[in-house]
């Protein structure tokens, strides 16, 4: 599969195949590439949490309100902001740099999020949204199907994953075999109605 195959034919798929069970190395290889998705500053400030015990899924399902994805997909990735990432040992991000390029960039992080907690989080957004379509766009290279969520208890999917100080949440994607199609678009909207050349 093409990636342009892959951006087409993925959807948010509500119902999977319960009996369908990832193994440990399609888990690993996922999770591989994931980790390959852009950060700003190549700071790296996602952080997964990755689920595929049935009754700590079951428990997740409960707090999205009900809903049976999580339950029912092989693997939950919670996608969760450090937002402490930029000043955690900085320089690592840049090891393979000279130390002159290392210092310049943990500088940079300094001025841009020492702070400034609006920006700590708007980054951990941003960050978690590319993870997210790297994990979708990776599952669908893997013939699985996927589900983008935002529909839980923040607190109870906090408590349950022991979100650390410093983080939060941004979202999670299920991962697994559908059980059902997802049903037509819901309408997209043409291309000049939201893509402008130059300027609006």
């Amino acid at each position: 599969m093409d990636v342009f195959e892959a951006i087409e034919t993925r959807r948010a798929i509500k119902k999977f195949d319960g009996s369908y069970k990832m193994n440990s190395d399609d888990v690993t290889k996922l999770m591989s590439h994931v980790i390959l998705a852009p950060t700003s500053y190549n700071q790296q400030n996602w952080r997964f949490v990755y689920v595929t015990n049935q009754d700590v899924k079951e428990k997740i399902s409960i707090a999205a309100r009900g809903q049976a994805q999580p339950k029912d997909g092989s693997l939950v990735i919670v996608l969760c902001g450090d937002m402490t990432s930029w000043s955690t040992e900085p320089l690592r991000y840049w090891k393979n740099h000279p130390v002159e390029k290392q210092e310049m960039v943990a500088a940079a992080l300094k001025r841009k999020y020492d702070g400034n907690l609006q920006n700590q989080r708007d980054e951990a957004v941003r960050s978690c949204g590319m993870a997210a379509q790297t994990i979708m766009l990776a599952a669908k290279q893997m013939g699985l199907d996927s589900c983008p969520m935002v529909g839980f208890e923040y607190d109870e999917l906090a408590e349950l994953i022991k979100l650390p100080e410093n983080h939060l949440i941004v979202m999670m994607v299920v991962v697994g075999k559908r059980a059902e199609d997802a049903g037509v678009r819901g309408g997209q909207l043409p291309l000049d109605k939201v893509a402008f050349e130059n300027s609006f």
